[in-house]
This record gives structure tokens, C-alpha cells and sequence, in this order.
């Protein structure tokens, strides 16, 4: 192939592309926009709504009577030694029935003691009623979690004090500790629970930069009519081909390197807004995905995401080229959309997957493993090579697929 043919054939589809503003815009600024929004916004709303439910007073409804020191500790509040209320108490007031108080909303919970508690421990057991709405999540972290929490607490007190009669000490209810130590690689931690959604919306974004560029190159084409002149002119199918390939891959990875940044940006947004939150940062922490990459993890990050690219690109060339039409073209290419979609949901739970070597050969949903490996900061070498081979492997199968087409008359004339 003639490299400077194959550049006009890519120049000409580029050209094609950037006079479309909304696909500038969909290459560059929804991924700059929506990856922090994902990625840093969601855990923020989670970090403050879970968080403000510790400090908002939460209404309980009471039925029976509870022992005074229950009912001191259920309403309380916790401090830390600044006078900051970690975590307010629960506003006791009296119902008739629990059950249709909480599911009207008159109250956030309700207790009912069908017999007297006990208030020492070794006078027999009690039993306390607890009425929630327990698959609500404002419950299950607000007032249930208080009231959980509260009278593990108040066992645990009485439990105390009977030992103390006995000479015994606090330590006799736990002889062994446990201490939990976090053995993960630090960038691992950083990640967060949502570290799955970065190769989910990486790849999603290099979908969605890809496909204006091919569907237009190739069924748009077709439908102006311009596709017969260029198959005219002495320009090779191969020459072809390659070019659309390229113009392709290079809106694909426009996409992806905003992409890159979007994720970067998030990392340094996280820093500046989590400095000194306490308890809402940690929170957020946990759940958000952040994008620190070392060297060879950049470079792995690269080559994987370019050999995904012209993975992709080459079958939205070899789908697209079929189409009688640019409406047609997008008919067959949206399950694509889904079949990154659901994999990458999948990667969620990789925890309880036994990923073998074999995984990364797969074309596509290896890259995503790659990915998150690069997220986490345990991808090997091999792994990622294999990942990058199985990719570029397909896009050469792909392109042999779509150079045939392209010299076959009835299906560059379908229309």
C-alpha cells in the first residue's frame, strides 16, 4: 500500500468528520464531562446522602416501655472531641401501630417491646420489634442503622457491668481481637469499589467517537453516492480500506485520550474536594474510581486502548459497509453498544471470578480486564500483550473481511 493514498483516503473521512460540530462535541466534551460525573460525582452524592443520614435526628415511634438507659442511648448524640456531632440520635415519640406508622411515613422506624426488657444482663432475655422499611436505603443507613447499632451497644453495657460484679473485666467478651489490614496495592485501594465503570466508559467512548467517522465513511457514502468515485479513482481497495481504518481509529482515539483525561482530572478533583472531609471522604473513597497511572502502566494503558480502537473501528467498517443506508448502518451496530455494556457490568464481580491467562485472549472483553488491571495496578506484562495480540488479531481478520466486501459489487451497490 501507497502511504500517502491511504493518508488522503483518512484525511478525506476526518475532514468529513470535524465538519459535524456535534460529533466534536460528543469526541470531546462529553468525556470530559461525564467520566468526573460518574466517577466522582456518584460516590459524592453517596459519600453525603449516607453521611447526612448519620447526622439528621430521625423520627422513631415507640409502643411499650423501654428501660431508661436505652432510651438515653437511643437518643444521644455522638461527638467527636471538637463538639462535631458524628452521629445525632433518634427523636423517641409514641404510636399506636408500628407498621402503618412507617409505611405512611409518620416515622422513619418504630420499636415494640411485646414484654418488659431486661436491664440487667443475666435476668433473662427480651425481645424488641423493629419496624422499618429495610430494602429503603435511607433506612437501612439512617434510623435502622441507629437503632441496630444503639442496642448492640446496650447489650454489650449491661453484659459489662454483670462482669465488673464478677471481677472481671470488658476483655472477657472478646479474648481475641481481630485487626483487618488492607493488604491491596495502594492504587488498588485508590480505584474504589466503581473501579469497573472506567473500562466500561472508556470503551463505550471509543465506541461512540469510532462510529461517526465509520458509519459515515461507509454506508453515508454509499448513500450520497460518493462511494463509486473513490472506488474509481486509482486508489487501491486495500489503500481503501486501511484509510477509513485509520480515520477511524484516530476519532476513536480522540475519544479515548479525552477519555484519559476525564478519568486524570477526576483523580486531581477528588484530591482538592476530599482533603479534610473526615468521615464523607473515607466514604467516598471507597466507592470512587480513580485513575493513577505509573509508566508502565500508562504504556500498557496505551497500547491496550489502541489495539481495542482498531478492533473496534474494523467492525463498524465490516458491519457498516453491508448498510443500504446511514440509518441501516446504525441498526446493526447499536447491539454493539451491549455487547461492551454487559461485560464490563460482569467485571463488577471479578472478585469472584477465577480470571485464567486464557481470559485476555478473548478480542475485546480482555482489553476491559486489562483495564481494570491497569486501574488496579496488578496488571502483568503478559497479560497485557496477550490482551493487545488478541486485538489486533481480530482488526486483521475484520479487515480482511471488509476488503472483501469492498471488492464485491453486489455489496458496495446495495441500494
Amino acid at each position: 500500500m501507497r502511504p500517502d493514498y491511504l493518508w488522503r483516503v483518512a484525511s478525506r473521512d476526518l475532514l468529513s468528520t470535524l465538519r459535524d460540530r456535534r460529533t466534536l462535541t460528543s469526541t470531546i466534551l462529553i468525556p470530559l464531562l461525564l467520566i468526573p460525573l460518574f466517577t466522582l460525582g456518584l460516590p459524592l452524592l453517596l459519600g453525603s446522602f449516607i453521611g447526612g443520614q448519620a447526622q439528621e435526628r430521625q423520627q422513631v415511634g415507640v409502643v411499650g416501655t423501654l428501660p431508661a438507659p436505652l432510651r438515653t442511648a437511643l437518643t444521644r448524640d455522638e461527638k467527636a472531641p471538637d463538639g462535631t456531632v458524628i452521629r445525632a440520635g433518634v427523636e423517641l415519640v409514641p404510636v399506636e401501630d408500628p407498621r402503618a406508622a412507617v409505611q405512611s411515613g409518620e416515622v422513619d422506624a418504630a420499636l415494640r417491646a411485646p414484654a418488659p426488657l431486661p436491664t440487667r444482663a443475666g435476668d433473662g432475655a427480651g425481645q424488641l420489634e423493629v419496624y422499618a422499611k429495610l430494602g429503603n436505603l435511607r433506612a437501612q443507613t439512617g434510623a435502622f442503622a441507629k437503632v441496630q447499632a444503639t442496642v448492640e451497644a446496650y447489650n454489650r453495657e449491661l453484659a459489662v457491668q454483670r462482669l465488673g460484679g464478677l471481677g472481671l473485666g470488658p476483655q472477657t467478651l472478646t479474648p481475641v481481637t481481630l485487626s483487618p489490614i488492607d493488604a491491596s496495592p495502594e492504587q488498588e485501594r485508590r480505584s474504589g469499589q466503581l473501579a469497573f465503570l472506567i473500562p466500561l466508559l472508556m470503551l463505550n467512548f471509543i465506541l461512540s467517537g469510532a462510529m461517526a467517522t465509520a458509519l459515515d465513511a461507509t454506508a453515508g457514502e454509499k448513500e450520497r453516492g460518493t462511494l463509486e468515485s473513490l472506488l474509481v479513482s486509482p486508489v487501491r481497495r486495500s489503500e481503501v480500506v486501511a484509510g477509513k481504518l485509520l480515520a477511524t481509529t484516530i476519532t476513536a482515539l480522540t475519544t479515548a485520550l479525552f477519555s484519559v483525561g476525564g478519568f486524570l482530572l477526576t483523580g486531581v478533583l477528588s484530591r482538592t474536594l476530599l482533603d479534610g472531609n473526615g468521615a464523607n471522604a473515607e466514604l467516598t473513597q471507597a466507592f470512587g474510581g480513580q485513575l493513577t497511572l505509573t509508566l508502565g502502566g500508562a504504556l500498557a494503558l496505551l497500547g491496550t486502548v489502541i489495539s481495542a480502537a482498531l478492533l473496534i473501528s474494523a467492525v463498524l467498517i465490516a458491519l457498516s459497509i453491508y448498510a443500504r443506508s446511514y440509518k441501516e448502518a446504525q441498526t446493526y451496530v447499536t447491539p454493539l453498544s451491549l455487547a461492551i455494556v454487559f461485560p464490563a457490568v460482569l467485571l463488577q464481580f471479578s472478585d469472584f471470578l477465577t480470571l485464567s491467562d486464557g481470559i485476555y485472549a478473548l478480542p475485546l472483553f480482555g482489553s476491559m480486564v486489562s483495564i481494570l488491571d491497569v486501574v488496579r495496578g496488578n496488571l502483568t506484562a503478559g497479560h497485557a500483550l496477550t490482551a493487545i495480540g488478541a486485538n489486533l488479531v481480530g482488526t486483521l481478520l475484520l479487515g480482511l473481511l471488509a476488503l472483501r466486501s469492498f471488492h464485491r459489487e453486489e455489496v458496495i451497490f446495495r441500494n
